[in-house]
Formats: structure tokens, sequence, C-alpha cells
């Protein structure tokens, strides 16, 4: 049975506008999190990068902190918490302390990725590359922090025992759903930016997922592209601002969040647009009825459980407007 009225939730990397600084990117932040939670938003996940000048969310655990207390009831979380730059033991003491003041409004959504560059990463952590591959032993330690005190060894998280904060395994490939499917862990796909193993890997997550404890079958979310708008034509312009910021990462030029402009082909080459319209083809673009077509078309072929959203529109009213029209869009379909 398809499923159409599924949860909707938001991911934030916290960009930088032109114009702007880290502070006014927090403060909107904020701002973005109170509104979806009206809207009736599910979740609402912070990104963790470093090293990038145009987004704010490195200190993604104090960003967390932040929207909780500045919100009433919406579930705010990691989408997610790299890994590989963080002890699993301080990871377990700053999420069991937010659950422990936010009780059953945590999430953390663990990456293998570092989330930044390599030189970067080094400086993140105590050593180079060995805890990209301690990932399955550092998700199987958090598990055991957050469990019960029974199930505890000798070093401990306090606070964290028992807060049982939900874990999910987010991932770009099919290594991460093999994982989340053999610890039968929620799994969380990253559409928004490297959509060409998804489909690949929610059949891989469905056929070998394992019941346990925290879940007795698949869960399956994907987090893409949003931009809606009042007109198709408007929803394409605003695009612009998405293309742009991808086109940041393919020239490597770290730029703030861009406004939109009236034609991309005086801005980019022809293989730059294809390296951007790759890494962004998964976008749900254009007004309520044209989201509507869309929504309904993705889930008749991939049925998912949850789907989470990433709007990069420059004007925040546009961009609060655009999540308005997605959440209609997808409640009415």
């Amino acid at each position: 049975m398809i499923k159409k009225n599924i949860p909707l939730s938001v991911l934030n990397l916290v960009p930088l506008r032109t114009g702007e600084g880290p502070k006014e990117a927090i403060d909107a932040m904020v701002d973005l999190a109170q509104a979806v939670e009206q809207m009736g938003y599910t979740r609402y996940w912070i990104a963790e990068h470093h090293n990038t000048p145009s987004l704010a969310s490195s200190a993604t655990a104090i960003l967390i902190k932040h929207t909780l207390e500045n919100t009433e009831k919406i579930r705010v979380g990691a989408g997610g918490i790299m890994l590989p730059n963080h002890p699993p033991l301080v990871v377990a003491e700053q999420f069991g302390t937010m659950e422990t003041l936010y009780p059953n409004r945590v999430d953390l959504g663990l990456g293998r990725a570092p989330g930044t560059d390599m030189l970067t990463a080094a400086a993140l952590r105590r050593n180079k590359h060995e805890s990209v591959y301690t990932f399955p032993n550092d998700v199987k330690s958090l598990l055991q922090y957050f469990g019960p005190k029974e199930n505890q060894g000798y070093v401990q998280a306090f606070p964290g025992v028992g807060t049982n904060v939900p874990i999910y395994i987010l991932g770009s490939s099919t290594d991460s759903a093999k994982l989340a499917a053999s610890l039968g862990l929620p799994y969380a796909f990253a559409s928004h930016f490297a959509p060409q193993q998804m489909e690949q890997a929610i059949e891989l997550y469905r056929t070998r997922f394992q019941p346990s404890e925290y879940l007795d079958k698949p869960y399956m979310m994907v987090c893409l592209n949003v931009i809606a708008a009042e007109t198709d034509e408007e929803a394409r312009k605003e695009y612009t601002s998405l293309q742009q910021f991808f086109l940041n990462v393919v020239r490597g030029t770290k730029l703030p969040l861009q406004p939109p402009v009236e034609n991309m082909n005086q801005i980019w080459s022809d293989e730059e647009k294809a390296m951007v319209s790759a890494s962004i083809r998964l976008t749900f673009l254009g007004n309520k009825q044209s989201i509507r077509e869309q929504f309904i078309q993705f889930q008749n072929k991939y049925n998912v459980d949850e789907l989470m959203a990433v709007t990069y529109i420059f004007d925040r009213k546009k961009q609060k407007k655009s999540y308005e029209i997605f959440k209609e869009a997808v409640d009415g379909a």
C-alpha cells in the first residue's frame, strides 16, 4: 500500500546568505524551526560541516540545544553528527544531556563521512583515517551508552544511560544501507546532494533489514531538495539559488547563498551545469499542484516512510512559504 500522508521533516545546513554573518544564519535557523513547528513538521535536523565559511553548522550539538530551547514540541536532531570526528562517549554525553533536558524530542542521525576535507578531518580528531572504518563499532557503542543500566560496561555516559536516544543511520551509498539494515535501525538517504545510489540503497536496506529491539520493520527516510512557490515560474527562479549553491561545490568557491538570477547560463559552463544537475536532480520543484504530482510519482515508485526537505531559498519569507506549500501539497495528496 502506497504511503501518502507521511511525516515530513526539515534539514538545515544553516547557510549564510550574501550580506549576512553567522549570527544572522543562526537566528534564521531558529526562526525557521519555529515556523515549521507551527506547520506540523515532525522533526528538524541540523547538519555538521567544518571549514566551510558559507555554513554555520560546525558546532552541531550547540545548535540543536539552541533550537530545542526556542521551540516547544518539534523533534530536533542531528542530520547528522559525523561520527569520525567525535569520540562516541562525548556524543553520548551531549545527546544524553539534551534528552534529559528535553525528553522525547532529541534525534541522533549518524554519518560516516567527516563532513569536510581531509586536512580539516585530521585536525578534528586524534587520528586521520581509522575512525571511518570503526564507524559500525562506534554506532554500537552509542546504542549501548543510551541503553539500560544492565547493558553498560565500566565506561558509561552520564547523562545518557537509559535515555534511549533514537539513532538513525545516514548515508549516500549502499554501505550505509547495509549497516542500517544489519543493526535494525532507521535509515535516511541523502538524495539532496547524492541521488545516484538512492534506488539501490533503498532496495538493499529493505531486503536485508533485520528486526531489532529498535525497529520491527524497515523505516526509510529520504532527504531531497524542495523549492515550492505560488507558481512554477517563480519556483524555477528561486531554484537558481540552489543551483548557484551547488555550483560553489563544483568550483570550490564556498560563497554564501546567493539571490536568484534570471539566467544561469550566463554564470555556468555546460560542464558545470551537467555536474550541478546530477547532484540536485532529485528536487521537488513548482507550485502546489506540481509538487503534489511529483510527490505522488515518487511515492508510487519508492513508497518511503518519511520525507525530509532541504530548501535553499534566499528570501527567508519565501523559504518558509515553500515549506508551507510542500506540507499542504503532501497532506492533500
